[in-house]
């Protein structure tokens, strides 16, 4: 059983948001603290100049609002919201708070994931913490 587990979110569409979300209730603690953490990543400068000024406010209150939707179903859960690259800021989050186990989904490795790689296995790679890999 854990007592600080970390939960990057991504809402992209072919992630399944619900199956690390049990097994964080599975794995927890009854006081355990679960953290719902997802990373904004920055949208270039050449693309900004292109959205409305008040774009970034908004998606950002509607992905809090998620996040805080989705603690909701589970105790002592909270929803954090940060900026920078997926994979580095999840480390650095984590290295600063010290969760004792990180569950994140995955989509099926492609072609591209062999060449560039994808967060979950460069969370898995340098995680100081024991990381569980949903499919």
């Amino acid at each position: 059983m854990y007592h600080n587990i970390l939960v990057p979110i991504s809402f992209d569409p072919d992630r399944d948001v619900s199956a690390p979300l049990k097994l964080a209730k599975l794995l927890a603690t009854p006081e355990a603290k679960i953290t719902l953490l997802h990373v904004v990543e920055q949208i270039p400068a050449y693309a900004i100049s292109y959205m409305p000024v008040e774009y970034m406010t908004q998606a950002r209150e509607a992905l809090e609002s998620e996040l805080d939707g989705l603690a909701q179903t589970l105790p002592h859960a909270t929803g954090i919201v940060i900026e920078g690259h997926s994979g580095r800021s999840i480390l650095d989050w984590a290295e600063q708070n010290k969760p004792d186990l990180i569950i994140m989904a995955s989509h099926r490795p492609g072609m591209q994931d062999l060449l560039l790689g994808s967060t979950a296995s460069q969370v898995v790679r340098h995680a100081a913490s024991a990381v569980h890999v949903v499919r």
